[in-house]
């Protein structure tokens, strides 16, 4: 049938759907980008359905809170992977099948191969500092000062010195554990100890019982095992489950409804990488800290939380200058780096980051476990900068 204007109008739901079909089929350049270029986001987006970042899964950029770019690529990782999530990997010894077999596109990236729920992986260790922080507003959280073999049975955990005496909650939210713990090497090495951690039926304890290298508190060195430990004091501290207390004052008041959260073998959160959202949610997480901790004009997290969480806490980097925070990674950016970022960083390419100068969130969702290929946050931070009006800059 052919539409001829009369026709259109007397029909509201072809209207509808024909404006949404030519609005799809017009370039990006010609779609409202909230104030930022057009045509450098249209490049970005070219680039990354290339190839040339390797599995980007979803680009999210917000500017002034209003969507500027929100785009998925499709990836069959059931062929690109092929048998590999049969097979049994230094990360799934015991059951290629299961939800730490990284090649299995039934739970990787995104959960039950749905599209929708993709896996934050380490972003998981951010959100984890937002639970923590909003019982610490609600004053049910020690002290970070407070010893961490507070919370366990001293009698039942191995290679206990002094070192391990002094070893505080500041310190595993800081990553500055002092412990014996090699997080460097790529998470198919059984070396690994992520990957150790993970093998075991007793992830916390896998943690408490290594052996201290140096006193804490003074260098980073990343460790998986530091805010897993922190999810079981949480339920030590509060006598909630950290999944159970996020789902009540940090998920319900944005407006998170769908997420989902694996367990580890002894019942207790994957507060290390285990949580999956969808990247809008995501988005919002990272806006509450935009914000000051509020949202909607609500106070969900001190703002006193925010300010520590988000200043450099201890060097990653001296050549890079990033830096880290309560969990939280913090990037420089601009000229001559006079800015600072802040956001998560996951596995796979997991980027959420906020530009605060510029009032933008990104939220890079990938999945890159075998490459060397990825959007890296300062090569996002560039190409996002690159469609900001010089003006405001």
């Amino acid at each position: 049938m052919r539409y001829t204007s009369t026709n259109i109008w007397r029909n509201p739901v072809r209207f509808v759907l024909l404006a949404a079909a030519i609005l799809t089929l017009q370039p990006l350049a010609a779609q409202t980008a909230a104030g930022l270029d057009a045509a450098v986001l249209s490049g970005l987006d070219a680039d990354i359905a290339s190839g040339k970042y390797g599995n980007v899964d979803s680009l999210l950029i917000l500017h002034h809170g209003e969507v500027a770019f929100d785009h998925t690529y499709a990836h069959d990782y059931k062929a690109i992977y092929a048998d590999a999530d049969k097979k049994s990997q230094s990360w799934s010894r015991l059951d290629p099948g299961g939800p730490y077999n990284y090649f299995n596109p039934w739970w990787h990236p995104y959960l039950r191969n749905g599209g929708v729920l993709h896996s934050e992986q380490s972003v998981t260790k951010t959100v984890v500092s937002m639970v923590i922080g909003i019982a610490t507003t609600r004053g049910e959280f020690p002290s970070l000062d407070t010893p961490v073999l507070k919370f366990f049975d001293e009698s039942k955990v191995a290679n206990v010195d002094d070192r391990k005496r002094r070893l505080t909650l500041r310190n595993l939210i800081t990553m500055t554990v002092g412990m014996q713990w090699n997080d460097d090497l790529p998470y198919n090495d059984p070396n690994n100890m992520a990957t150790k951690m993970e093998q075991s039926c007793d992830w916390v304890k896998t943690f408490i019982d290594q052996p201290m290298q140096e006193e804490p508190g003074k260098k980073f060195y990343y460790n998986d095992g530091a805010p897993q430990a922190l999810g079981y004091i949480f339920r030590k501290a509060t006598g909630e489950d950290i999944e159970e207390y996020a789902a009540k004052y940090l998920f319900a008041p944005l407006g998170i409804a769908n997420w989902y959260w694996k367990r580890t073998p002894e019942g207790v959160p994957d507060t290390e990488g285990g949580l999956y959202l969808e990247r809008r949610d995501l988005a919002k997480l990272m806006q509450l800290f935009q914000h000051d901790g509020t949202w909607q004009g609500h106070r969900i997290v001190s703002s006193e939380w925010v300010k520590a969480s988000i200043t450099p806490q201890v060097t990653v980097s001296e050549k890079s200058g990033v830096k880290y925070g309560y969990l939280w990674w913090l990037y420089p950016y601009g000229k001559d780096n006079a800015e600072l970022s802040f956001g998560g960083s996951g596995y796979g390419g997991q980027v959420p980051v906020v530009l605060p100068a510029e009032d933008i969130v990104i939220v890079v969702n990938a999945w890159n476990i075998d490459s060397r290929k990825g959007l890296r946050a300062s090569e996002m931070i560039a190409r996002v900068l690159a469609a900001v009006p010089q003006a405001q800059r």
